[in-house]
């Protein structure tokens, strides 16, 4: 049912209730699941959801009341319904209004990695034409600062950033300069291999805050394979990082990502114990992303089924490693349980309507170009400009917000308009990935029938909250990760 109020004698009641704008789609077997655009959910047997719709259910029932003070429902003329609904549905999207709060600088492509997965098109670590200049990071943080944004993130990328690491130092210092006008809520991130962590670095990262973000493939013959460093020794270097950055910053400043390939998929059991033999209590299993060298060897070697049924099989050894007293939350799962249960849902950029390009994360690439994200700049590195908003030097932060490329996209991206989306039961859980879909159907907007991010997506929400609803252990685990 599409989620647009219809002219109130259009819901002529009969048992003394009238509908509220909701969606609804089938779980599995008998059970369908009902949700409405603040993202609450119910989920329904057939027989109750043909009697609700028909407005024949009988006041006396738990699905009555569940769906009552859930807001699928009310039962006079009253505009307290209306006004909570709408009351819910402004604090949802009250980041649109905040705008930009995460800005990447990719400070250089070189890397001294060759990992076959790459998104990015990363150069020899001997290549410095590949470095963003001082002058390009100047403008792009005097850019940074237009954001109205009052949480900012800066995040810096590569290649390997510290190989560039005098102007990652320069660009934090200005910044906090910068900030002592602006009073924003700033912090850095340095998304690194770890493998030039010196003690200079960590003084630095100490002194000014910063926070260290790497890549943990799992265990050592699994990360070395996938992640081939000149010299070999990819994971000793990695794990010797972490364990020194802790020593350095505190347990809670450095965090792992893992990345899904062909060799992962039967050792999900092995990649989690891994993650939980070093102390991590996240972790996120992360599928590959069509960008990059990725095209080029992985990605056309596992399907969506391949990468659910990984997911499903690691989500259920998390839970167990959790009901055995060890916390460990599934990042995917939990940006997706807080935009279920959360009252301002997840700020998180990949899932967003309209899509958080641009409005979420801006990229400024080691040559000055600005990117409406970070899988816009990959694209573009495969030769695709779609998502290329404009250049340091040429415009500034009203003409990159305003261009064309940004507004056409958003304005493709809002869910609520899309086809197959708006009428979606999973609506208020997904979010619009227009870059993804350029890449892989050549149209922003996608065919969603033949779409695999929405096969996951889909795949994931059915098998999540068929675990809130049947699993009361798991349910319990799962919501003391919100």
């Amino acid at each position: 049912m599409h989620p647009v109020f219809q002219p109130r004698s259009a819901y002529a009641p009969r048992a003394g209730y009238c509908l509220l704008p909701l969606r609804l789609g089938h779980l599995d077997g008998n059970t369908y699941i009902v949700t409405n655009d603040v993202g609450e959910y119910v989920r329904l047997e057939r027989d109750e959801l043909v009697a609700f719709v028909e407005r024949r259910l009988a006041k006396d029932t738990n699905a009555y009341r569940t769906l009552k003070s859930r807001h699928f429902l009310y039962e006079d003329d009253s505009s307290v319904a209306f006004d909570l609904l709408a009351l819910k549905y402004r604090s949802r999207v009250d980041r649109i209004a905040e705008f930009t709060g995460l800005h990447i600088f990719v400070v250089t492509l070189r890397c001294d990695h060759s990992c076959q997965y790459c998104q990015v098109s990363r150069q020899s670590e001997d290549v410095t034409q590949y470095d963003m200049t001082e002058a390009h990071a100047d403008k792009a943080l005097d850019l940074v600062f237009r954001s109205p944004s009052e949480r900012i993130k800066i995040e810096f990328q590569g290649g390997e950033p510290l190989l560039n690491f005098p102007l990652v130092c320069r660009i934090v210092e200005r910044a906090q300069e910068l900030n002592q006008r602006h009073r924003r809520d700033l912090q850095f991130v340095i998304t690194s291999n770890l493998s030039r962590l010196s003690d200079d670095v960590l003084s630095f990262c100490h002194e000014h805050g910063v926070y260290l973000s790497t890549s943990l493939d799992g265990p050592a013959d699994l990360h070395d394979s996938q992640r081939p460093t000149r010299g070999g020794g990819s994971y000793q270097k990695t794990i010797d990082g972490i364990h020194r950055a802790r020593e350095v910053l505190g347990p809670d400043r450095v965090s792992a990502l893992m990345t899904t390939t062909p060799r992962s998929l039967h050792r999900v059991h092995e990649i989690i114990d891994e993650y939980v033999r070093l102390g991590f209590h996240g972790i996120f299993l992360r599928s590959l992303s069509p960008y990059g060298f990725a095209t080029r060897s992985l990605v056309k070697r596992y399907g969506v089924e391949d990468w659910l049924d990984f997911y499903k099989r690691g989500l259920s050894h998390i839970l167990r490693i959790n009901a055995g007293g060890y916390l460990l939350r599934e990042d995917y799962t939990t940006i997706l349980l807080q935009k279920i249960f959360s009252p301002l849902g997840s700020a998180y950029v990949d899932l967003q309507s309209p899509a958080g390009i641009g409005i979420g994360a801006l990229v400024y690439n080691y040559d000055g170009a600005v990117y409406a994200s970070d899988e816009g700049r990959m694209l573009a590195e495969m030769g695709d400009q779609t998502f290329r908003l404009g250049h340091v030097d040429q415009e500034d932060y009203e003409a990159l917000m305003t261009s064309e490329a940004l507004l056409s996209s958003l304005s493709d991206t809002m869910l609520e308009g899309s086809p197959m989306c708006a009428d979606c039961p999973f609506l208020p859980y997904c979010g619009a990935d227009p870059v993804f879909h350029r890449a892989t159907q050549g149209d922003a907007v996608g065919h969603k029938a033949f779409s695999s991010f929405c096969a996951k997506q889909m795949g994931v929400l059915r098998h999540l909250i068929g675990l809130l609803e049947t699993d009361a252990e798991a349910r319990d685990i799962l919501l003391r990760w919100v």
